[in-house]
């Protein structure tokens, strides 16, 4: 099956986390997958689980859970692309367990039918088996999708109370982008010994641009977002706030300044958050302003800028974030404004390889800015330079009078010698 469909598919090679996960998973191991959007992860376990799938049998054996609606109705989708393209539409049975749909006609389908698999947030999904309507004891696979924002919406509670209503053999699944401290405590409870895949988060494309714009004492960000949307013309552009109070508030901004804006936080309303993410798949807004949170797992086609209004305060969410531009070999652009509580992510971001370009904003232009460590890094290279040259002057071998001074007015003609070498160098 999975050859068929992965052709159908237009798959010329597996990612390296589907390369990594699928052999795994087929042979019913648990596994824990770490890797950012726009890996492939949701095909690294749908296509083996899907290919493991005993049609005859009429219970649930594959439960996949994610923490949002949106994310649960796009695993469905992707769910019924595969069942037609394996030509199973009528032996798969799938159910997609959501809020926001018919409770008690869920209720009934449910009584009459028992699908193989199923898809929803925690809640719901618990909600039907606390009323008998549901049994996954027989399940032989459960997916945590974005397991580290199940933890940030606070639905472990709901997966624990799951997972202690299926089997003790159960194979289970978890995915996320980032593995903080209490979703370790979390795997190490469930899974015994679990086979850990993690992709290199540190790599962003190489044709990514990282500028970085210092937002000093006294100056208004907000007058500084108007100059930088002025200074770019984006195909789609997403703009990372760190609340969803600030995402109101610079989506404000935009709109009052004639863009085409859009807001993205958890707590839109259900209809409101349907025309937004709709609108969004039909590229139909220039700038999207989104929390972390509310954006995981949207698909968002297109997107040649990603602007951090405020920066994360960890590595991988930066690295998550930009990574929505540049895609498949596309140029793209991350431009981030800090402030000096942002410096060490700046350290780590560079300690691992990111070329970052610190600019400012001039009559509608980026020009190049002054580090905010500049002085220290000159000093640093002047004590090179001065150590280098100290170990280039050539000692007497007889001390007589005024050595010293000519082994300094030495050092100091090689000095500038080495400096005027590195200047030419980086010309």
């Amino acid at each position: 099956m999975m050859v068929n469909v992965t052709e159908q598919l237009y798959f010329k090679e597996p990612t390296e986390i589907q390369e990594k996960a699928i052999p795994l998973i087929l042979q019913g191991k648990c596994l824990v997958g770490q890797s950012q959007t726009g890996s492939g992860k949701t095909h690294a376990f749908l296509l083996p689980l899907l290919n493991n799938l005993e049609e005859t049998k009429n219970d649930v054996q594959i439960v996949i859970t994610a923490p949002t609606r949106e994310l649960a109705i796009q695993l469905a989708e992707e769910i019924k692309t595969i069942r037609k393209l394996a030509g199973k539409e009528d032996a798969w049975k799938m159910r997609l367990i959501i809020g926001g749909l018919d409770r008690k006609r869920m209720m009934e389908q449910l009584k009459t039918t028992t699908p193989h698999i199923v898809v929803g947030t925690p809640g719901r999904i618990l909600d039907m088996v606390e009323e008998g309507v549901l049994s996954i004891y027989h399940a032989r696979s459960f997916v945590i999708d974005e397991a580290d924002l199940m933890l940030d919406l606070k639905f472990i509670d709901k997966i624990d109370a799951l997972l202690v209503r299926s089997h003790k053999d159960i194979q289970i699944l978890v995915f996320s982008a980032t593995i903080p401290e209490p979703l370790t405590h979390f795997i190490k409870k469930y899974l015994e010994r679990p086979v850990m895949v993690k992709i290199d988060h540190h790599k962003t494309p190489k044709q990514l641009e990282h500028r970085m714009i210092e937002i000093k004492e006294g100056m208004d960000p907000f007058k500084k977002l108007i100059e930088v949307v002025h200074a770019i013309q984006p195909y789609v552009a997403i703009v990372f706030t760190n609340s969803k109070e600030m995402t109101e508030e610079v989506a404000k901004l935009l709109i009052k300044e004639g863009k085409n804006a859009v807001m993205l936080h958890g707590d839109l309303p259900s209809r409101e958050r349907k025309r937004v993410v709709k609108g969004i798949h039909q590229l139909q807004f220039e700038y999207i302003v989104a929390t972390d949170l509310a954006s995981r797992g949207i698909d968002i086609k297109g997107a040649s800028h990603v602007i951090n209004f405020e920066l994360p305060k960890e590595k991988e969410f930066y690295i998550h974030r930009v990574g929505r531009t540049a895609r498949a070999g596309g140029e793209g652009t991350a431009i981030s404004f800090y402030y000096p509580h942002d410096r060490p992510l700046i350290e780590k971001l560079e300690k691992d390889g990111i070329r970052l370009l610190f600019n400012d904003i001039k009559n509608g232009e980026f020009v190049a800015a002054k580090r905010f460590d500049d002085r220290k890094r000159r000093k640093n290279k002047a004590d090179e330079l001065d150590a280098l040259a100290w170990k280039m002057v050539k000692k007497p071998k007889k001390i007589k009078p005024g050595y010293k001074k000519k082994m300094i007015a030495e050092k100091e003609r090689i000095k500038r010698r080495l400096a005027k070498q590195f200047r030419n160098k980086r010309g």
